[in-house]
């Protein structure tokens, strides 16, 4: 671990409350010289440390910054099960989910044909890749997911579990849940799914989830999944001028937090890979009690952007595969696995 690494964690630790440069220095084993040029280099990294060399130092809470040594600091204080999964932060990419692709086509098959991990899979199995700013992301349906700078957190989680991925709308489903709860316990926020993917607050999407697969050739079994999350933490100009009415974001420009979007991200991770293993149906019960649209009118399209195959129905379920259960105009039920739905004017902003 270098001097700013230790620095950093011991800072941590001490998060808001004053350490002296003499200190931190005993606990570092370093001279005072390099706690100073430690804490001069974090500051130019964008970390909120105030204070001086002879009046103490103090790691404020409302730090920003992404890295692989804040995620970790993080995850070793609240989640140590996960403390060693392999991480990549980046400032720019192209897009979380494109370079988990890559990595996986690179690095060769994560299970063998036993089902073991491979040393491949030993590493990239719940990974996380997680970026500041991507500057091609993507959405369902090939759609565009805007990506702007310091405003958002974008993170893809690589899971490939024993057996492959057999459905993955569940996952998609499960990582929704894992995201209001993340929020929740790190900003105390309430946020609500739209069925399937989408993650709103105070009526406006805030973050939308997409899974995709990666096939094991030999075996012809998805071997992993490529979950990516974003999520809109704070409004930013770049949200193009029609997307204004229906993308928000968890915080006003400005406005203080509590903690820092890779703290954020960790705790996603974290809640992801815990409930991949935890009881379905208790999981199930938490989506719906989440899901905004269930009891509510709804315009169905079973083929996006063909508004002749589109229908209304009352959304009054959602089942143990993640289908979107429905009660159509004649009074028959129908579950949607695939589409899209939108809701008629309903009042979110709680």
């Amino acid at each position: 671990m270098t001097t700013k690494e230790k620095v950093l964690e011991t800072l941590n630790r001490n998060k808001c409350d004053s350490i002296s440069g003499e200190l931190l220095a005993e606990k570092c084993n370093v001279s005072r010289a390099a706690v100073w040029k430690a804490v001069k280099s974090l500051r130019e990294q964008g970390y909120n440390i105030t204070g001086t060399t002879n009046g103490g130092y103090i790691l404020e809470s409302d730090n920003d910054v992404v890295s692989n040594q804040q995620f970790y600091t993080y995850l070793k204080k609240n989640h140590q099960e996960f403390q060693n999964i392999h991480v990549e932060c980046f400032k720019d990419i192209d897009s979380t989910n494109t370079y988990a692709k890559k990595v996986l086509s690179e690095c060769g098959n994560l299970r063998s044909l036993s089902g073991e991990l491979t040393e491949s899979g030993k590493e990239y199995h719940q990974a996380a890749i997680i970026a500041e700013h991507q500057t091609a992301g993507r959405g369902r349906l090939g759609r565009t997911f805007i990506s702007p700078v310091k405003s958002g957190i974008y993170l893809t989680i690589i899971y490939a579990p024993q057996g492959g991925i057999q459905q993955p709308a569940k996952l998609t489903a499960l990582s929704a849940v894992a995201v209001i709860r993340a929020i929740k316990n790190v900003y105390g926020l309430e946020t609500q799914i739209k069925w399937i993917n989408d993650i709103f607050y105070k009526g406006k999407k805030v973050g939308g989830i997409l899974t995709e697969g990666f096939t094991n050739f030999e075996t012809g079994i998805i071997e992993s999944a490529i979950i990516g999350i974003g999520i809109n933490i704070e409004v930013n100009n770049e949200i193009p001028d029609e997307l204004k009415d229906k993308a928000g974001s968890l915080f006003s420009q400005g406005e203080k937090k509590s903690a820092g979007r890779c703290e954020l991200a960790a705790e996603i991770t974290a809640q992801c890979l815990k409930i991949f293993n935890e009881d379905e149906i208790k999981s199930f019960e938490e989506y719906k009690k989440h899901s905004f649209i269930l009891g509510q009118e709804i315009t169905v399209y079973p083929l996006i952007g063909d508004e002749k195959s589109s229908f209304k129905a009352t959304a009054i379920d959602v089942d143990s595969e993640a289908g979107l259960v429905v009660r159509l105009e004649d009074g028959s039920k129908k579950t949607l696995n695939s589409g899209e739905v939108t809701l008629k004017s309903v009042n979110l902003a709680k």
